[in-house]
C-alpha cells in the first residue's frame, strides 16, 4: 500500500502469507521500497523462495553477508584462521564486490577480478586465498538457503604447489645445536633442541606446560597450541586435530634437555616449583613465535648454514627419520599426521632410496621366478612342467 499520495514520500510495502509452520500460520511483512515496481519484485521473490525452498533476499548486500558470516565462523575458528579470513573480507572482498546484491553476484565478475588482479601481478597464493575465502562464505549461503547457487563456486585458481620446504642434513642440525652450545647455552638452546629431537610444531612447543611433561615415563603431552595474531595478540587453544592431541616420545638426548631447563627453572624460583611454561619469559609469559624465528635466523647465520624457518626444523626431524630408513608409517605416528597419506606427500620426493628398494626387490622376486622356470619348475605348483619323455 502507499503510505503517502504525495510524489517523492512515503513507501511501499508487502504483506504475505507463507505455508504454516507448526499449524500457525507465518505472515512475512517487509516496507521501505521506493516503489511499488520494487515491493511487488521483492515479494514475487518470497513467493518464489517459499515454492522452491531458498529465500534470496534482495536488501542484503555481500558486504553486509560477508561480515554477518565472518561474525559467526568468529567463535569456530583458530585465531590465526579467523584474521586471515577478516583480512581477505576487508581488504580485498567488500572493496571488489561487497556493494553488490547478495543475489546479483556472477561468476563472471569474480572471474574478472581475478584475471585483473593476475595481471596487476598480485601473488598467486594470496588470489587463491581470497577467492577461497569466497567461496567458502558462498557455500554457506547456499547452505542456508540464501542463494541458489554459488557463484564462486568454479572461480577459484588452481592452488598453487608449496615450494619445497628446506632440511638440514643431520650433519648441518647437530653443528646448529653445538653452536647454541657454545655461544648461548639458554633457553632458546633447549627450545630448538627439543624441536628437533620431537617434531613438534612452533605452537606446540612455544604452548607446552610442565604439567604436560612426564619425564619419569620418557613422555610428553600436546594439549595447547599458542597462536599470535599479528605478532601482538597472544592466544591458547586446543591443537586442530585429534592426532595432534596425542603424547610424543622422548629421546635421552629431549630427556637431557628437559633436565636441564628445569633445573634453571627451579633454581630461579625461590619455591623451587615446575609450574607454568616450560619454555618463556625470564617472567613467565610466553615468547613471542617472531622473536624466536628471527634469533632462528641470526644463530643460523652465524653458524653458516642453509637460511632455515621454524617450521621447517619439523620437516629436518622427520627427514632425518626417513634418512634412517625408519617406517614411513612410523614417522607418520611420530610428526602426529592425521593420515599415512598426508606424510607420503609432504615427504615422498625423501623416499627414494625405499622405493629404489622396493623395485629392486620386485625385479629379484621376478628374476628367481624366472629361474625356477628356467629348471623345469613351477613355483606356482611346486612341480615340473616340462614334456614328458
Amino acid at each position: 500500500m502507499r503510505l503517502l499520495e504525495e510524489a517523492g514520500h512515503g513507501s511501499w510495502t508487502y504483506c504475505v502469507d507463507l505455508a504454516p509452520e507448526d499449524g500457525k500460520r507465518k505472515t512475512r511483512r517487509r516496507g521501505g521500497f521506493a516503489t511499488r515496481a520494487q515491493a511487488a519484485r521483492e515479494m514475487k521473490a518470497v513467493l518464489d523462495g517459499e515454492l522452491r525452498g531458498v529465500y534470496e533476499d534482495r536488501r542484503v548486500t555481500v558486504a553486509s553477508f560477508l561480515r554477518q558470516w565472518l561474525a559467526a565462523k568468529k567463535e569456530e575458528l583458530a585465531p590465526n584462521t579467523y584474521a586471515g579470513y577478516a583480512d581477505c573480507v576487508e581488504r580485498d572482498l567488500i572493496p571488489a564486490f561487497g556493494h553488490y546484491r547478495l543475489p546479483d553476484l556472477r561468476p563472471k565478475q569474480i572471474d574478472t577480478w581475478v584475471s585483473a588482479q593476475q595481471k596487476a601481478g598480485r601473488g598467486r597464493v594470496t588470489i587463491y586465498r581470497v577467492v577461497t575465502t569466497l567461496r567458502n562464505a558462498l557455500n554457506h549461503a547456499v547452505r542456508s538457503w540464501r542463494l541458489r547457487y554459488n557463484p564462486a563456486k568454479h572461480s577459484v585458481p588452481p592452488k598453487p604447489r608449496a615450494a619445497e620446504r628446506t632440511c638440514w642434513t643431520p650433519d648441518e642440525a647437530a653443528a646448529f645445536l653445538r653452536h647454541n652450545a657454545a655461544h648461548y647455552a639458554d633457553r632458546l638452546t633447549d627450545l630448538f633442541e627439543v624441536m628437533l629431537g620431537t617434531g613438534m610444531r612452533r605452537g606446540e612447543i612455544l604452548a607446552l606446560h610442565w604439567s604436560d611433561v612426564h619425564l619419569m615415563d620418557r613422555k610428553l603431552y600436546v594439549r595447547w597450541t599458542l597462536a599470535a595474531v599479528n605478532n601482538s595478540e597472544i592466544h591458547f587453544g586446543e591443537p586442530k586435530t585429534e592426532a595432534s592431541r596425542a603424547w610424543i616420545s622422548l629421546s635421552p638426548r629431549v630427556m637431557a634437555t628437559l633436565h636441564r631447563q628445569a633445573a634453571l627453572q627451579m633454581a630461579a624460583h625461590p619455591n623451587g616449583r615446575l609450574e607454568g611454561l616450560v619454555f618463556a619469559k625470564p617472567d613467565g609469559s610466553p615468547l613471542r613465535p617472531q622473536w624466536v624465528l628471527d634469533q632462528l635466523r641470526k644463530r643460523t647465520t652465524e653458524a653458516g648454514l642453509p637460511k632455515i624457518g621454524l617450521h621447517d626444523l619439523r620437516h629436518t626431524a622427520a627427514s632425518i627419520m626417513i634418512a634412517e630408513d625408519i617406517p614411513v608409517a612410523v614417522v607418520s605416528k611420530t610428526m602426529r599426521h592425521s593420515t599415512l597419506a598426508i606424510t607420503v606427500n609432504l615427504y615422498g620426493h625423501l623416499l627414494k632410496d625405499s622405493a629404489d628398494e622396493a623395485v629392486k626387490a620386485l625385479s629379484t622376486a621376478l628374476d628367481h621366478a624366472d629361474a625356477q622356470a628356467a629348471c623345469g619348475t613351477d613355483p606356482a605348483v611346486g612341480r615340473s612342467f616340462g614334456r614328458a619323455a
